[in-house]
C-alpha cells in the first residue's frame, strides 16, 4: 500500500509499505478520510516525537474509514468507523483514577496518511467507534483533536455566561471557540491570520484581537474589558503562557492548554498569581470518554469540517504541502485523500 513515512526533520516520503496480517482482536481501517494537525506539523520539523513517533514510521493520527479487514468479533468488513489516535491500560493509576489521558502504558497509533492501516486490538476494544450513517468521513476525522478540546471545557468547568478568551486561532483554538460559544459563554479570540480570525468571528467570537503587529498583552486588555474568567492558552509558546496568566481576571482560572516544547521554562507574577488566586490546570490529550463526547458534538452538527478544513491534497503531495505549512501556510486544517475519490464517496 502506499503511505507516507517520517524518516527526520523535515523528511517525509510517500512510498510503498507492505501489509502486514492480522493479529488476534486486529482490524485494517481503508483510510477514508486524514488531515493534519498541529502536531504532525511539530513533529515533522522535530523529525520525531519522544511519545508518539519515532522514525521510521508511518505518519499521521487523524482519521475515518470503513474497515476492510478484521480479525475481531466486534467489528465487521464494512463498518464506518473512527478511531482515537491512542488507547489506554485500564488497568494502571492514573486509569483507575479515571485519568485515562496519562496512563502510565498509553498506546499510540500513527499512520492516517497512507490508504490503510491496522489497527491494534486494544485500539479496535477502547477507542474505535461507529458512525451514524449520515456521518461523512471528513467530518468524523475530527473527533480526536475535538475530544482533546472536550477535555480541556471540562477541567475548566465552564458555563453559560463565563467570558471566555482563547489565546490562538488555529484548530485547536477555533474548536474551544465553538464549544464555549455552544455551552452559552462569551467569547473572545487572540490570534493571526486574516483566515483564521474569519472563522473565529463565524463562529461566534464577539471580540478578535489580531496581535500579529501587536503586543498581546496590551493588544487584549485595549480592547476586552473587564477581564475575562477564564483563558485557554492554545498556542504552546512560553510567553503566551505567561501572557494567559496576566490577561485573567482576579480569581479566575488559565488553561495552559498547549504544549511548549520540551526544556523549556516560564516566569510567573508570584504576588499576581497568589494575591489574587489565580488558578491554573494543564489539559493533555483526552480519554476514551471525551472520544465518546466529541463524536456527540459532530453527529449533533455543532462541529463540522466545512468549518475547521480548508484545504485539500492528495497523498502524493503531503510532504510539499507540510513543507508549505513550515514557510506560513495559514490553512486551518488540510484534508489528504488516500486517493483519487470522488467526493460524495465521503458521505457514503
Amino acid at each position: 500500500m502506499k503511505a507516507a513515512v517520517l524518516y527526520g526533520k523535515e523528511d517525509v516520503r510517500v512510498e510503498h509499505v507492505d501489509e502486514h496480517p492480522l493479529a488476534a482482536g486486529e482490524v485494517r481501517l481503508h483510510v477514508e478520510a486524514a488531515l493534519t494537525c498541529g502536531t504532525d506539523l511539530k513533529v515533522f520539523k522535530r523529525g520525531y516525537h519522544a511519545r508518539m513517533i519515532v522514525p521510521p514510521a508511518v505518519f499521521g493520527h487523524e482519521m475515518a474509514g470503513v474497515i476492510s479487514e478484521s480479525n475481531s468479533r466486534e467489528w465487521h468488513v464494512g463498518d464506518r468507523v473512527v478511531v482515537a489516535n491512542s488507547a489506554p491500560c485500564g488497568k494502571c493509576f492514573s486509569c483507575k483514577q479515571h485519568q485515562e489521558n496519562l496512563c502510565d502504558d498509553l498506546l499510540f497509533l500513527n499512520g492516517a496518511y497512507a490508504e490503510s492501516i491496522i489497527l491494534p486490538a486494544r485500539l479496535a476494544e477502547k477507542n474505535l467507534l461507529r458512525l451514524k450513517a449520515h456521518t461523512s468521513f471528513r467530518d468524523a476525522a475530527l473527533t480526536e483533536p475535538l475530544a482533546c478540546v472536550v477535555l480541556g471545557i471540562e477541567d475548566c468547568k465552564l458555563r453559560a455566561g463565563n467570558r471566555v478568551l482563547v489565546i490562538g486561532a488555529g484548530p485547536i483554538g477555533l474548536m474551544f471557540v465553538a464549544l464555549a460559544k455552544e455551552l452559552g459563554c462569551e467569547v473572545f479570540v487572540a490570534g493571526r491570520g486574516e483566515n483564521r480570525l474569519a472563522k473565529a468571528r463565524k463562529l461566534g467570537a464577539s471580540i478578535v484581537v489580531d496581535v500579529a503587529r501587536h503586543d498581546l498583552v496590551h493588544a487584549v486588555r485595549d480592547a476586552i474589558k473587564p477581564d475575562p474568567d477564564v483563558v485557554f492558552e492554545a498556542v504552546g509558546k512560553p510567553e503566551t503562557w505567561e501572557a494567559a496568566s496576566q490577561l485573567v481576571r482576579k480569581g479566575g482560572l488559565v488553561n495552559f492548554f498547549g504544549g511548549c516544547p520540551n526544556g523549556t521554562t516560564v516566569s510567573l507574577d508570584t504576588a499576581r498569581m497568589h494575591y489574587s488566586s489565580v488558578s491554573t490546570v494543564a489539559s493533555f490529550h483526552h480519554t476514551p470518554r471525551t472520544i465518546r463526547r466529541a463524536l456527540e458534538f459532530i453527529e449533533r452538527g455543532i462541529i463540522r469540517a466545512d468549518d475547521f478544513v480548508d484545504g485539500e491534497c492528495l497523498l502524493d503531495d503531503l510532504p510539499s504541502v507540510l513543507r508549505q505549512m513550515t514557510e506560513g501556510n495559514r490553512a486551518v486544517k488540510t484534508f489528504v485523500r488516500t486517493r483519487k475519490q470522488v467526493v460524495g464517496r465521503l458521505s457514503a
